[in-house]
């Protein structure tokens, strides 16, 4: 077993080395310093292309297939980190020492113990619920400890207000005050600290941030037990963070290459930029809502179909492919009716998706026990060459996340209809991370809608409307 956990090792950093060669033409990012508000950009439709703030936490090239958590590449991360110490990474802005490491991780198993907040959430229909509806709820009941918003006095309110007023006057066309002023609020949250090795928590909102990494990862396991009518587990001393959530949520404990498969898919979802979630989860903090609720809006985004969810339905595809000699004739007919072919693509990258480079022999290697995965999966990487030798050159279209992670799932016995709930669990810690840095130098979000309505309608009384 130690040599297949090698492998996987191995395998993560010939997937680096892959990435790093087929991308060597494409030209090095242009780093920039610290912007000069106010600033220009191109803007599209739902802000594509906005510069919303300055950030330190996470970056995507996609003409590379970069992935960057503070500084350090993806693959390196995969290869050799765990999730405990990317999330700890995420919010404290360096690698923890040996001692921080065991102290947070011990930190993260205890919180995982939510037995007050799983009898609430209980009491609810969870089992008829959507699964990320019941997950949004169970954390909302885990603000049971007063946050920081419930003492605010009425002069921090007062002060509030002033982050909300304009800087480019709103009528000016085209370009506002010649020389506009932005006023940052600081002071009501606290920045994450630098971190003791005796003393992980050291402020309400640090502690929060802890809570939830934990705490959401219990909530999820607990409503896919109830899904199957069963009672929720308490996460076992011996287990790493992916290995006690695998256990809560299947009964059973992982297998080695299980839990060290799951770690690798929690550290590869647990940032991406300013996604939709993400920017949920601080547009609702910038108003200085406390970050329960701000977490909470990032589950609400990734509920979507659009952002979340389309792993389930690249399995649901393959399943209707059936098997590898099917793939030429199916891809045909999707392409004769225009259809979209699910996990290809992505907003950012128009080069392989690091990771799928990284997900895609995982899944193989849990798929090669059971006949009918190793069929899906054969399935997938027909599909794959057919789609990359028709889209790859031309549209730079490749495999994204989601092609291969559901088939890692699906091996590990977990429900499609959770899948999206495994995004969240490893998302938190980049929400709680892209908050807690926000907020060090808030300002509320306020964009502007351009008014393409009518002026001058007359008032028409009730009965006198035809």
């Amino acid at each position: 077993m130690e040599q297949t956990l090698d492998d996987i090792t191995r395998i993560v950093l010939e997937a680096k080395e892959r990435a790093y060669r087929e991308t060597d033409n494409e030209p090095e990012p242009n780093m920039a310093s610290s912007l000069n508000w106010p600033i220009e950009c191109t803007v599209g439709p739902g802000l594509e292309g906005a510069i919303a703030c300055e950030t330190r936490i996470g970056y995507v090239n996609g003409a590379k297939g970069w992935l960057i958590y503070r500084g350090y590449d993806i693959f390196d991360l995969c290869a050799y980190s765990s999730f405990e110490e990317t999330s700890f990474l995420l919010l404290h802005g360096k690698l923890p020492s040996a001692t921080e490491l065991e102290t947070f991780s011990k930190t993260l198993r205890r919180r995982m113990f939510i037995p007050k907040t799983q009898r609430l959430l209980l009491s609810f229909p969870v089992e008829s619920m959507n699964p990320m509806a019941a997950l949004r709820l169970g954390t909302n009941l885990m603000r049971q400890k007063q946050t920081y918003q419930d003492h605010l006095s009425e002069s921090s309110s007062q002060e509030a207000l002033h982050s909300d007023d304009d800087s480019i006057a709103m009528e000016t066309v085209p370009e506002g005050k010649q020389h506009p002023v932005f006023q940052f609020l600081k002071g009501l949250f606290r920045p994450v600290s630098t971190v003791e090795p005796t003393d992980l928590v050291s402020s309400d909102e640090t502690e929060s941030c802890y809570n939830l990494i934990a705490g959401v990862a219990s909530v999820a396991a607990a409503i896919g037990r109830a899904r199957e009518g069963r009672i929720p587990l308490e996460p076992l001393p011996d287990l790493s963070f992916a290995g006690n959530y695998l256990y809560m949520l299947t009964g059973r404990r992982p297998t080695p290459l299980e839990e060290r498969i799951m770690d690798v898919c929690l550290i590869l979802h647990a940032d991406h930029g300013m996604n939709a979630s993400t920017f949920a989860s601080m547009v609702v903090a910038s108003t200085l809502s406390d970050i329960y609720l701000a977490i909470g809006a990032g589950i609400s985004a990734l509920s979507g179909p659009l952002h979340g969810g389309a792993n389930v339905e690249v399995v649901s595809m393959l399943e209707r492919i059936g098997k590898p000699s099917a793939v030429k004739k199916w891809y045909r007919t999707a392409m004769e009716q225009k259809k979209k072919v699910m996990g290809f693509g992505h907003r950012v990258y128009k080069a392989y998706d690091p990771r799928a480079r990284i997900l895609g022999p995982l899944a193989g290697m849990l798929a090669t026990e059971n006949p009918e995965l190793k069929t899906m999966y054969q399935t997938a990487l027909a599909l794959e060459q057919e789609v990359v030798a028709h889209l790859g050159d031309s549209k730079k279209i490749f495999p994204n996340v989601d092609f291969f992670s559901g088939i890692v799932y699906r091996s590990m016995g977990i429900p499609s209809d959770l899948y999206t709930t495994i995004f969240a669990v490893s998302r938190v810690s980049g929400w709680c991370a892209r908050v807690m840095e926000y907020i060090e130098h808030n300002r509320i979000f306020r964009p502007r809608a351009l008014y393409t309505g009518r002026f001058d309608e007359k008032y028409v009384p009730l009965q006198d409307r035809s």
